[in-house]
């Protein structure tokens, strides 16, 4: 179900550009997800969401932003969040994402997307505009088979529709990425998925992908998580459970031999395995007279 809400403020900042996405500042203009990927940490008891399957819809987002964003001195990242997909299925009634991106083209800041949609293309023509300063888009991708991906992420659009909307994004200039997270462990964690992953990414268009080899599970999300294992995958929860037991990250089937593999496989094909970083506009100094 999707419900409307009133935010009191909307933008939050990162006390230092973060090391994995360069975000300045973050906003969640949705609360909950439609996409319902079985592993998403968001539905965690420390993000307050008690049902993440309804969707909360900051319907006065874009007039905080812009009061907000008016305000803002220092010209940094502007991150999409990490409580809902910012292209989750209520982007079609209320195109807030949308809206968002306009706003911070007229201020000229610089954004990061990150989603499992290939519904960034109908904002493509402002992202380009964004883009004069600086626009980034990553694509999630956790695994390259459809199939699976249908099962893990049943909500979402299939990985090959986001490696064409990556496509689309980097044949105009936008710096268009893939994030490799989560790998689940004993689902994702093969040789032959983070090959196929690296290899499509190049051949779409990726300039960078960020990775990540293991999941985190901790509290309600964890009991979610095992629950859908029961359903989707018989008997593989109880060898989470013998490897892993409450620990909060949950690393990959030889996570270290898998690096390495992506590692060569990025330096092969000329892939970054960080995000583009803005570097912000010098501010303007007072000429002196003398």
């Amino acid at each position: 179900m999707i419900h409307e809400i009133q935010a009191k403020t909307l933008l939050s900042a990162v006390k230092q550009p973060d090391p994995w996405f360069g975000l300045k500042y973050n906003m969640n203009l949705y609360r909950g997800c439609q996409h319902q990927c079985i592993y998403c940490d968001s539905r965690s008891e420390c993000y307050g969401i008690e049902n993440f399957s309804d969707v909360l819809v900051k319907v006065n987002a874009i007039d905080l932003l812009r009061r907000e964003l008016s305000r803002k001195r220092v010209k940094g990242m502007v991150g999409t969040g990490s409580m809902s997909d910012p292209y989750t299925f209520a982007e079609r009634q209320y195109r807030l994402t949308g809206q968002a991106l306009e706003v911070i083209a007229q201020f000229r800041f610089p954004v990061h997307l990150i989603t499992k949609s290939d519904m960034v293309l109908k904002d493509i023509d402002t992202l380009d505009e964004i883009n004069r300063v600086h626009a980034v888009v990553s694509f999630s991708l956790t695994t390259a088979d459809d199939d699976l991906a249908a099962r893990v992420e049943p909500g979402a659009p299939r990985p090959s529709q986001r490696l064409v909307a990556m496509r689309a994004l980097s044949e105009r200039g936008i710096h268009a990425g893939v994030v490799m997270m989560p790998i689940l462990p004993l689902i994702q964690d093969s040789v032959d998925n983070i090959v196929n992953i690296v290899r499509l990414a190049q051949a779409h268009g990726a300039s960078y992908i960020i990775p990540a080899f293991g999941v985190t599970l901790r509290d309600r999300q964890r009991s979610y998580y095992y629950d859908q294992l029961d359903r989707l995958f018989p008997g593989l929860r109880r060898d989470y459970e013998r490897r892993f037991g409450i620990q909060y990250f949950c690393p990959a089937s030889d996570a270290d031999r898998l690096r390495r593999l992506f590692d060569e496989l990025c330096d092969q094909y000329g892939i970054a395995t960080q995000v583009p970083r803005y570097e912000a506009e010098p501010l303007p100094t007072q000429l002196s007279l003398l």
